[in-house]
């Protein structure tokens, strides 16, 4: 039998064996990961979402720094990357890695792409276009096939 519980944001397994008279002979414990349950897989997405969104904006900073010669779009990009891969992490913990490195690089890839079209003033020719449409549908097939967890 398996029990499963939670105390102070740690998750526990507790897996009993039974003996031939009923009675317990074995138990172990296994900690699980630690920190509270943020709300599961719903607020996993929409730090996934919130972690793209972030990463499309220190891509931005990035090419306004000048390589890093600048220092306010240095210190956006370098706070900016923190905080994304903080979310990306936060995310990873009831997502899996495949589908939210996926999904937050392609947030980022085809965030930035239609940031130095608009912005920046960058080619959007066909070819273009259609490397970005495809990065989008990966994304949402991505979505669509997630185990739930």
């Amino acid at each position: 039998m398996i029990h499963s519980t939670s105390f102070l944001g740690w998750r526990t397994a507790s897996a009993i064996r039974i003996n031939d008279a009923g009675r317990p002979v074995l138990t172990i414990s296994v900690p699980g990961r630690p920190g509270p349950n943020l709300g599961g897989h719903a607020v996993a997405w929409i730090n996934l979402i919130l972690a793209g969104l972030l990463e499309i904006v220190w891509a931005f900073f990035m090419k306004k720094s000048a390589g890093f010669t600048l220092l306010v779009p240095s210190l956006i990009t370098i706070g900016t990357m923190i905080a994304s891969f903080a979310l990306l992490s936060f995310a990873m913990r009831s997502l899996p890695l495949g589908t939210a490195y996926t999904v937050w690089t392609g947030i980022g890839a085809v965030g930035a792409f239609a940031v130095g079209v608009a912005v920046l003033g960058e080619a959007a020719n066909p070819g273009r276009l259609a490397a970005a449409t495809l990065i989008l549908s990966g994304i949402v097939l991505m979505k669509l096939t997630s185990p739930s967890t």
